[in-house]
């Protein structure tokens, strides 16, 4: 039986999986190698390349549980999320997990079912049928992480943000495809061969088959719990980031971001934005149409790249085209 409790960097990393042996593929796709004689969790990780604050963010919550890892928490908000989680790392332990599942464990497990199942039977096919459907979905699944999720992610460390896609995208269709996997295991259970050599191969599947459906599901919580709320975080921080270059090139450019000068109309139309001014009043101001305002407007998100009435409060105030005491904040 596990030893629940919280895993701390200057523990012995030998305890942590003697406690809980079961740990010990993580270590695989983490990336750590066994031999580490006496180290602690920090000196393993160190030595093998790896953020210790993910490793033990990752081993603590598998090993206890959302609910517990929350309680234990309870006074950090969004404690998944936080900017000591290394996005790299996970993504690391993502992609070994996955190549471990779909490379060894799925292949693993049809051969098995393979040598303690008559295929010739029809309920032995169909018990092969429903494991190759299930596998199906589980691989299509990862797939699409491999082929979409992680290069997205990706961009996004690089200071890119790529504007198809977002971690909401992911989440809401996140599931593991248990439905075929629970049709399997009663028909398994139900279908016993008469001979004890069968009957204890299947048996032994069977344990695997579980064991398999607790790491799928350790393995979406993962996802759920800890990356998706760090990636989210990634994507603000990214945002925030793009706002920044935006401002510094006005600081440093000026009217250079584009090769199109903006018109004296479009200059009163912005002194007017950041007054406050809505667009009937800005027609009723200027004495033009409304459409020639949203036109104008339209023009100047065009020219400068800034689409938010924040934005353009602090190009105006910069390129001095109001005064700060004028403006409504």
């Amino acid at each position: 039986m596990k030893n629940q409790k919280m895993y701390e960097a200057d523990d012995k990393m030998i305890s942590l999986i003697r406690d809980n042996y079961d740990l010990l593929q993580m270590l695989g796709a983490f990336g750590i190698q066994l031999g580490f004689g006496d180290k602690t969790v920090q000196e393993t990780c160190e030595s093998n390349g790896v953020d210790t604050y993910t490793f033990l963010s990752v081993v603590n919550f598998t090993i206890n549980g959302s609910g517990e890892y929350e309680r234990t928490f309870s006074n950090e908000k969004q404690v998944y999320a936080d900017e000591r989680l290394s996005v790299p790392t996970l993504i690391h332990y993502l992609e070994a997990s996955h190549a471990y599942y779909l490379d060894f464990q799925l292949p693993f497990i049809r051969r098995e079912l393979t040598e303690c199942l008559n295929e010739k039977d029809s309920l032995g096919q169909l018990i092969l049928r429903l494991y190759d459907e299930y596998s199906h979905e589980i691989r299509r699944h990862m797939q699409y992480e491999q082929k979409t999720l992680f290069p997205y992610v990706r961009a996004l460390l690089a200071g890119k943000t790529p504007n198809e896609y977002s971690i909401e995208t992911f989440s809401k269709h996140h599931g593991a495809a248990d439905k075929k996997l629970r049709e399997l295991k009663l028909l398994i259970i139900k279908y016993l061969p008469n001979d004890g050599l069968h009957n204890n191969m299947l048996t032994a599947t069977l344990h695997d088959i579980y064991d398999n459906e607790q790491w799928l599901y350790q393995h979406s919580m993962v996802e759920d719990y800890i990356f998706v709320p760090a990636i989210r975080r990634l994507e603000q921080l990214t945002k925030q980031n793009g706002v920044t270059r935006n401002i510094s090139d006005m600081v440093f450019k000026g009217n250079g971001q584009s090769n199109e000068a903006l018109s004296d109309r479009e200059k009163d139309v912005i002194v007017a934005l950041v007054q406050g001014m809505a667009n009937k009043e800005i027609a009723d101001h200027l004495c033009i149409s409304i459409n020639t305002v949203i036109t104008h407007r339209r023009n100047i998100a065009r020219k400068l790249q800034i689409h938010s009435p924040a934005g353009l409060t602090i190009y105006a105030i910069i390129n001095g085209l109001v005064d700060i005491s004028s403006v409504k904040l």
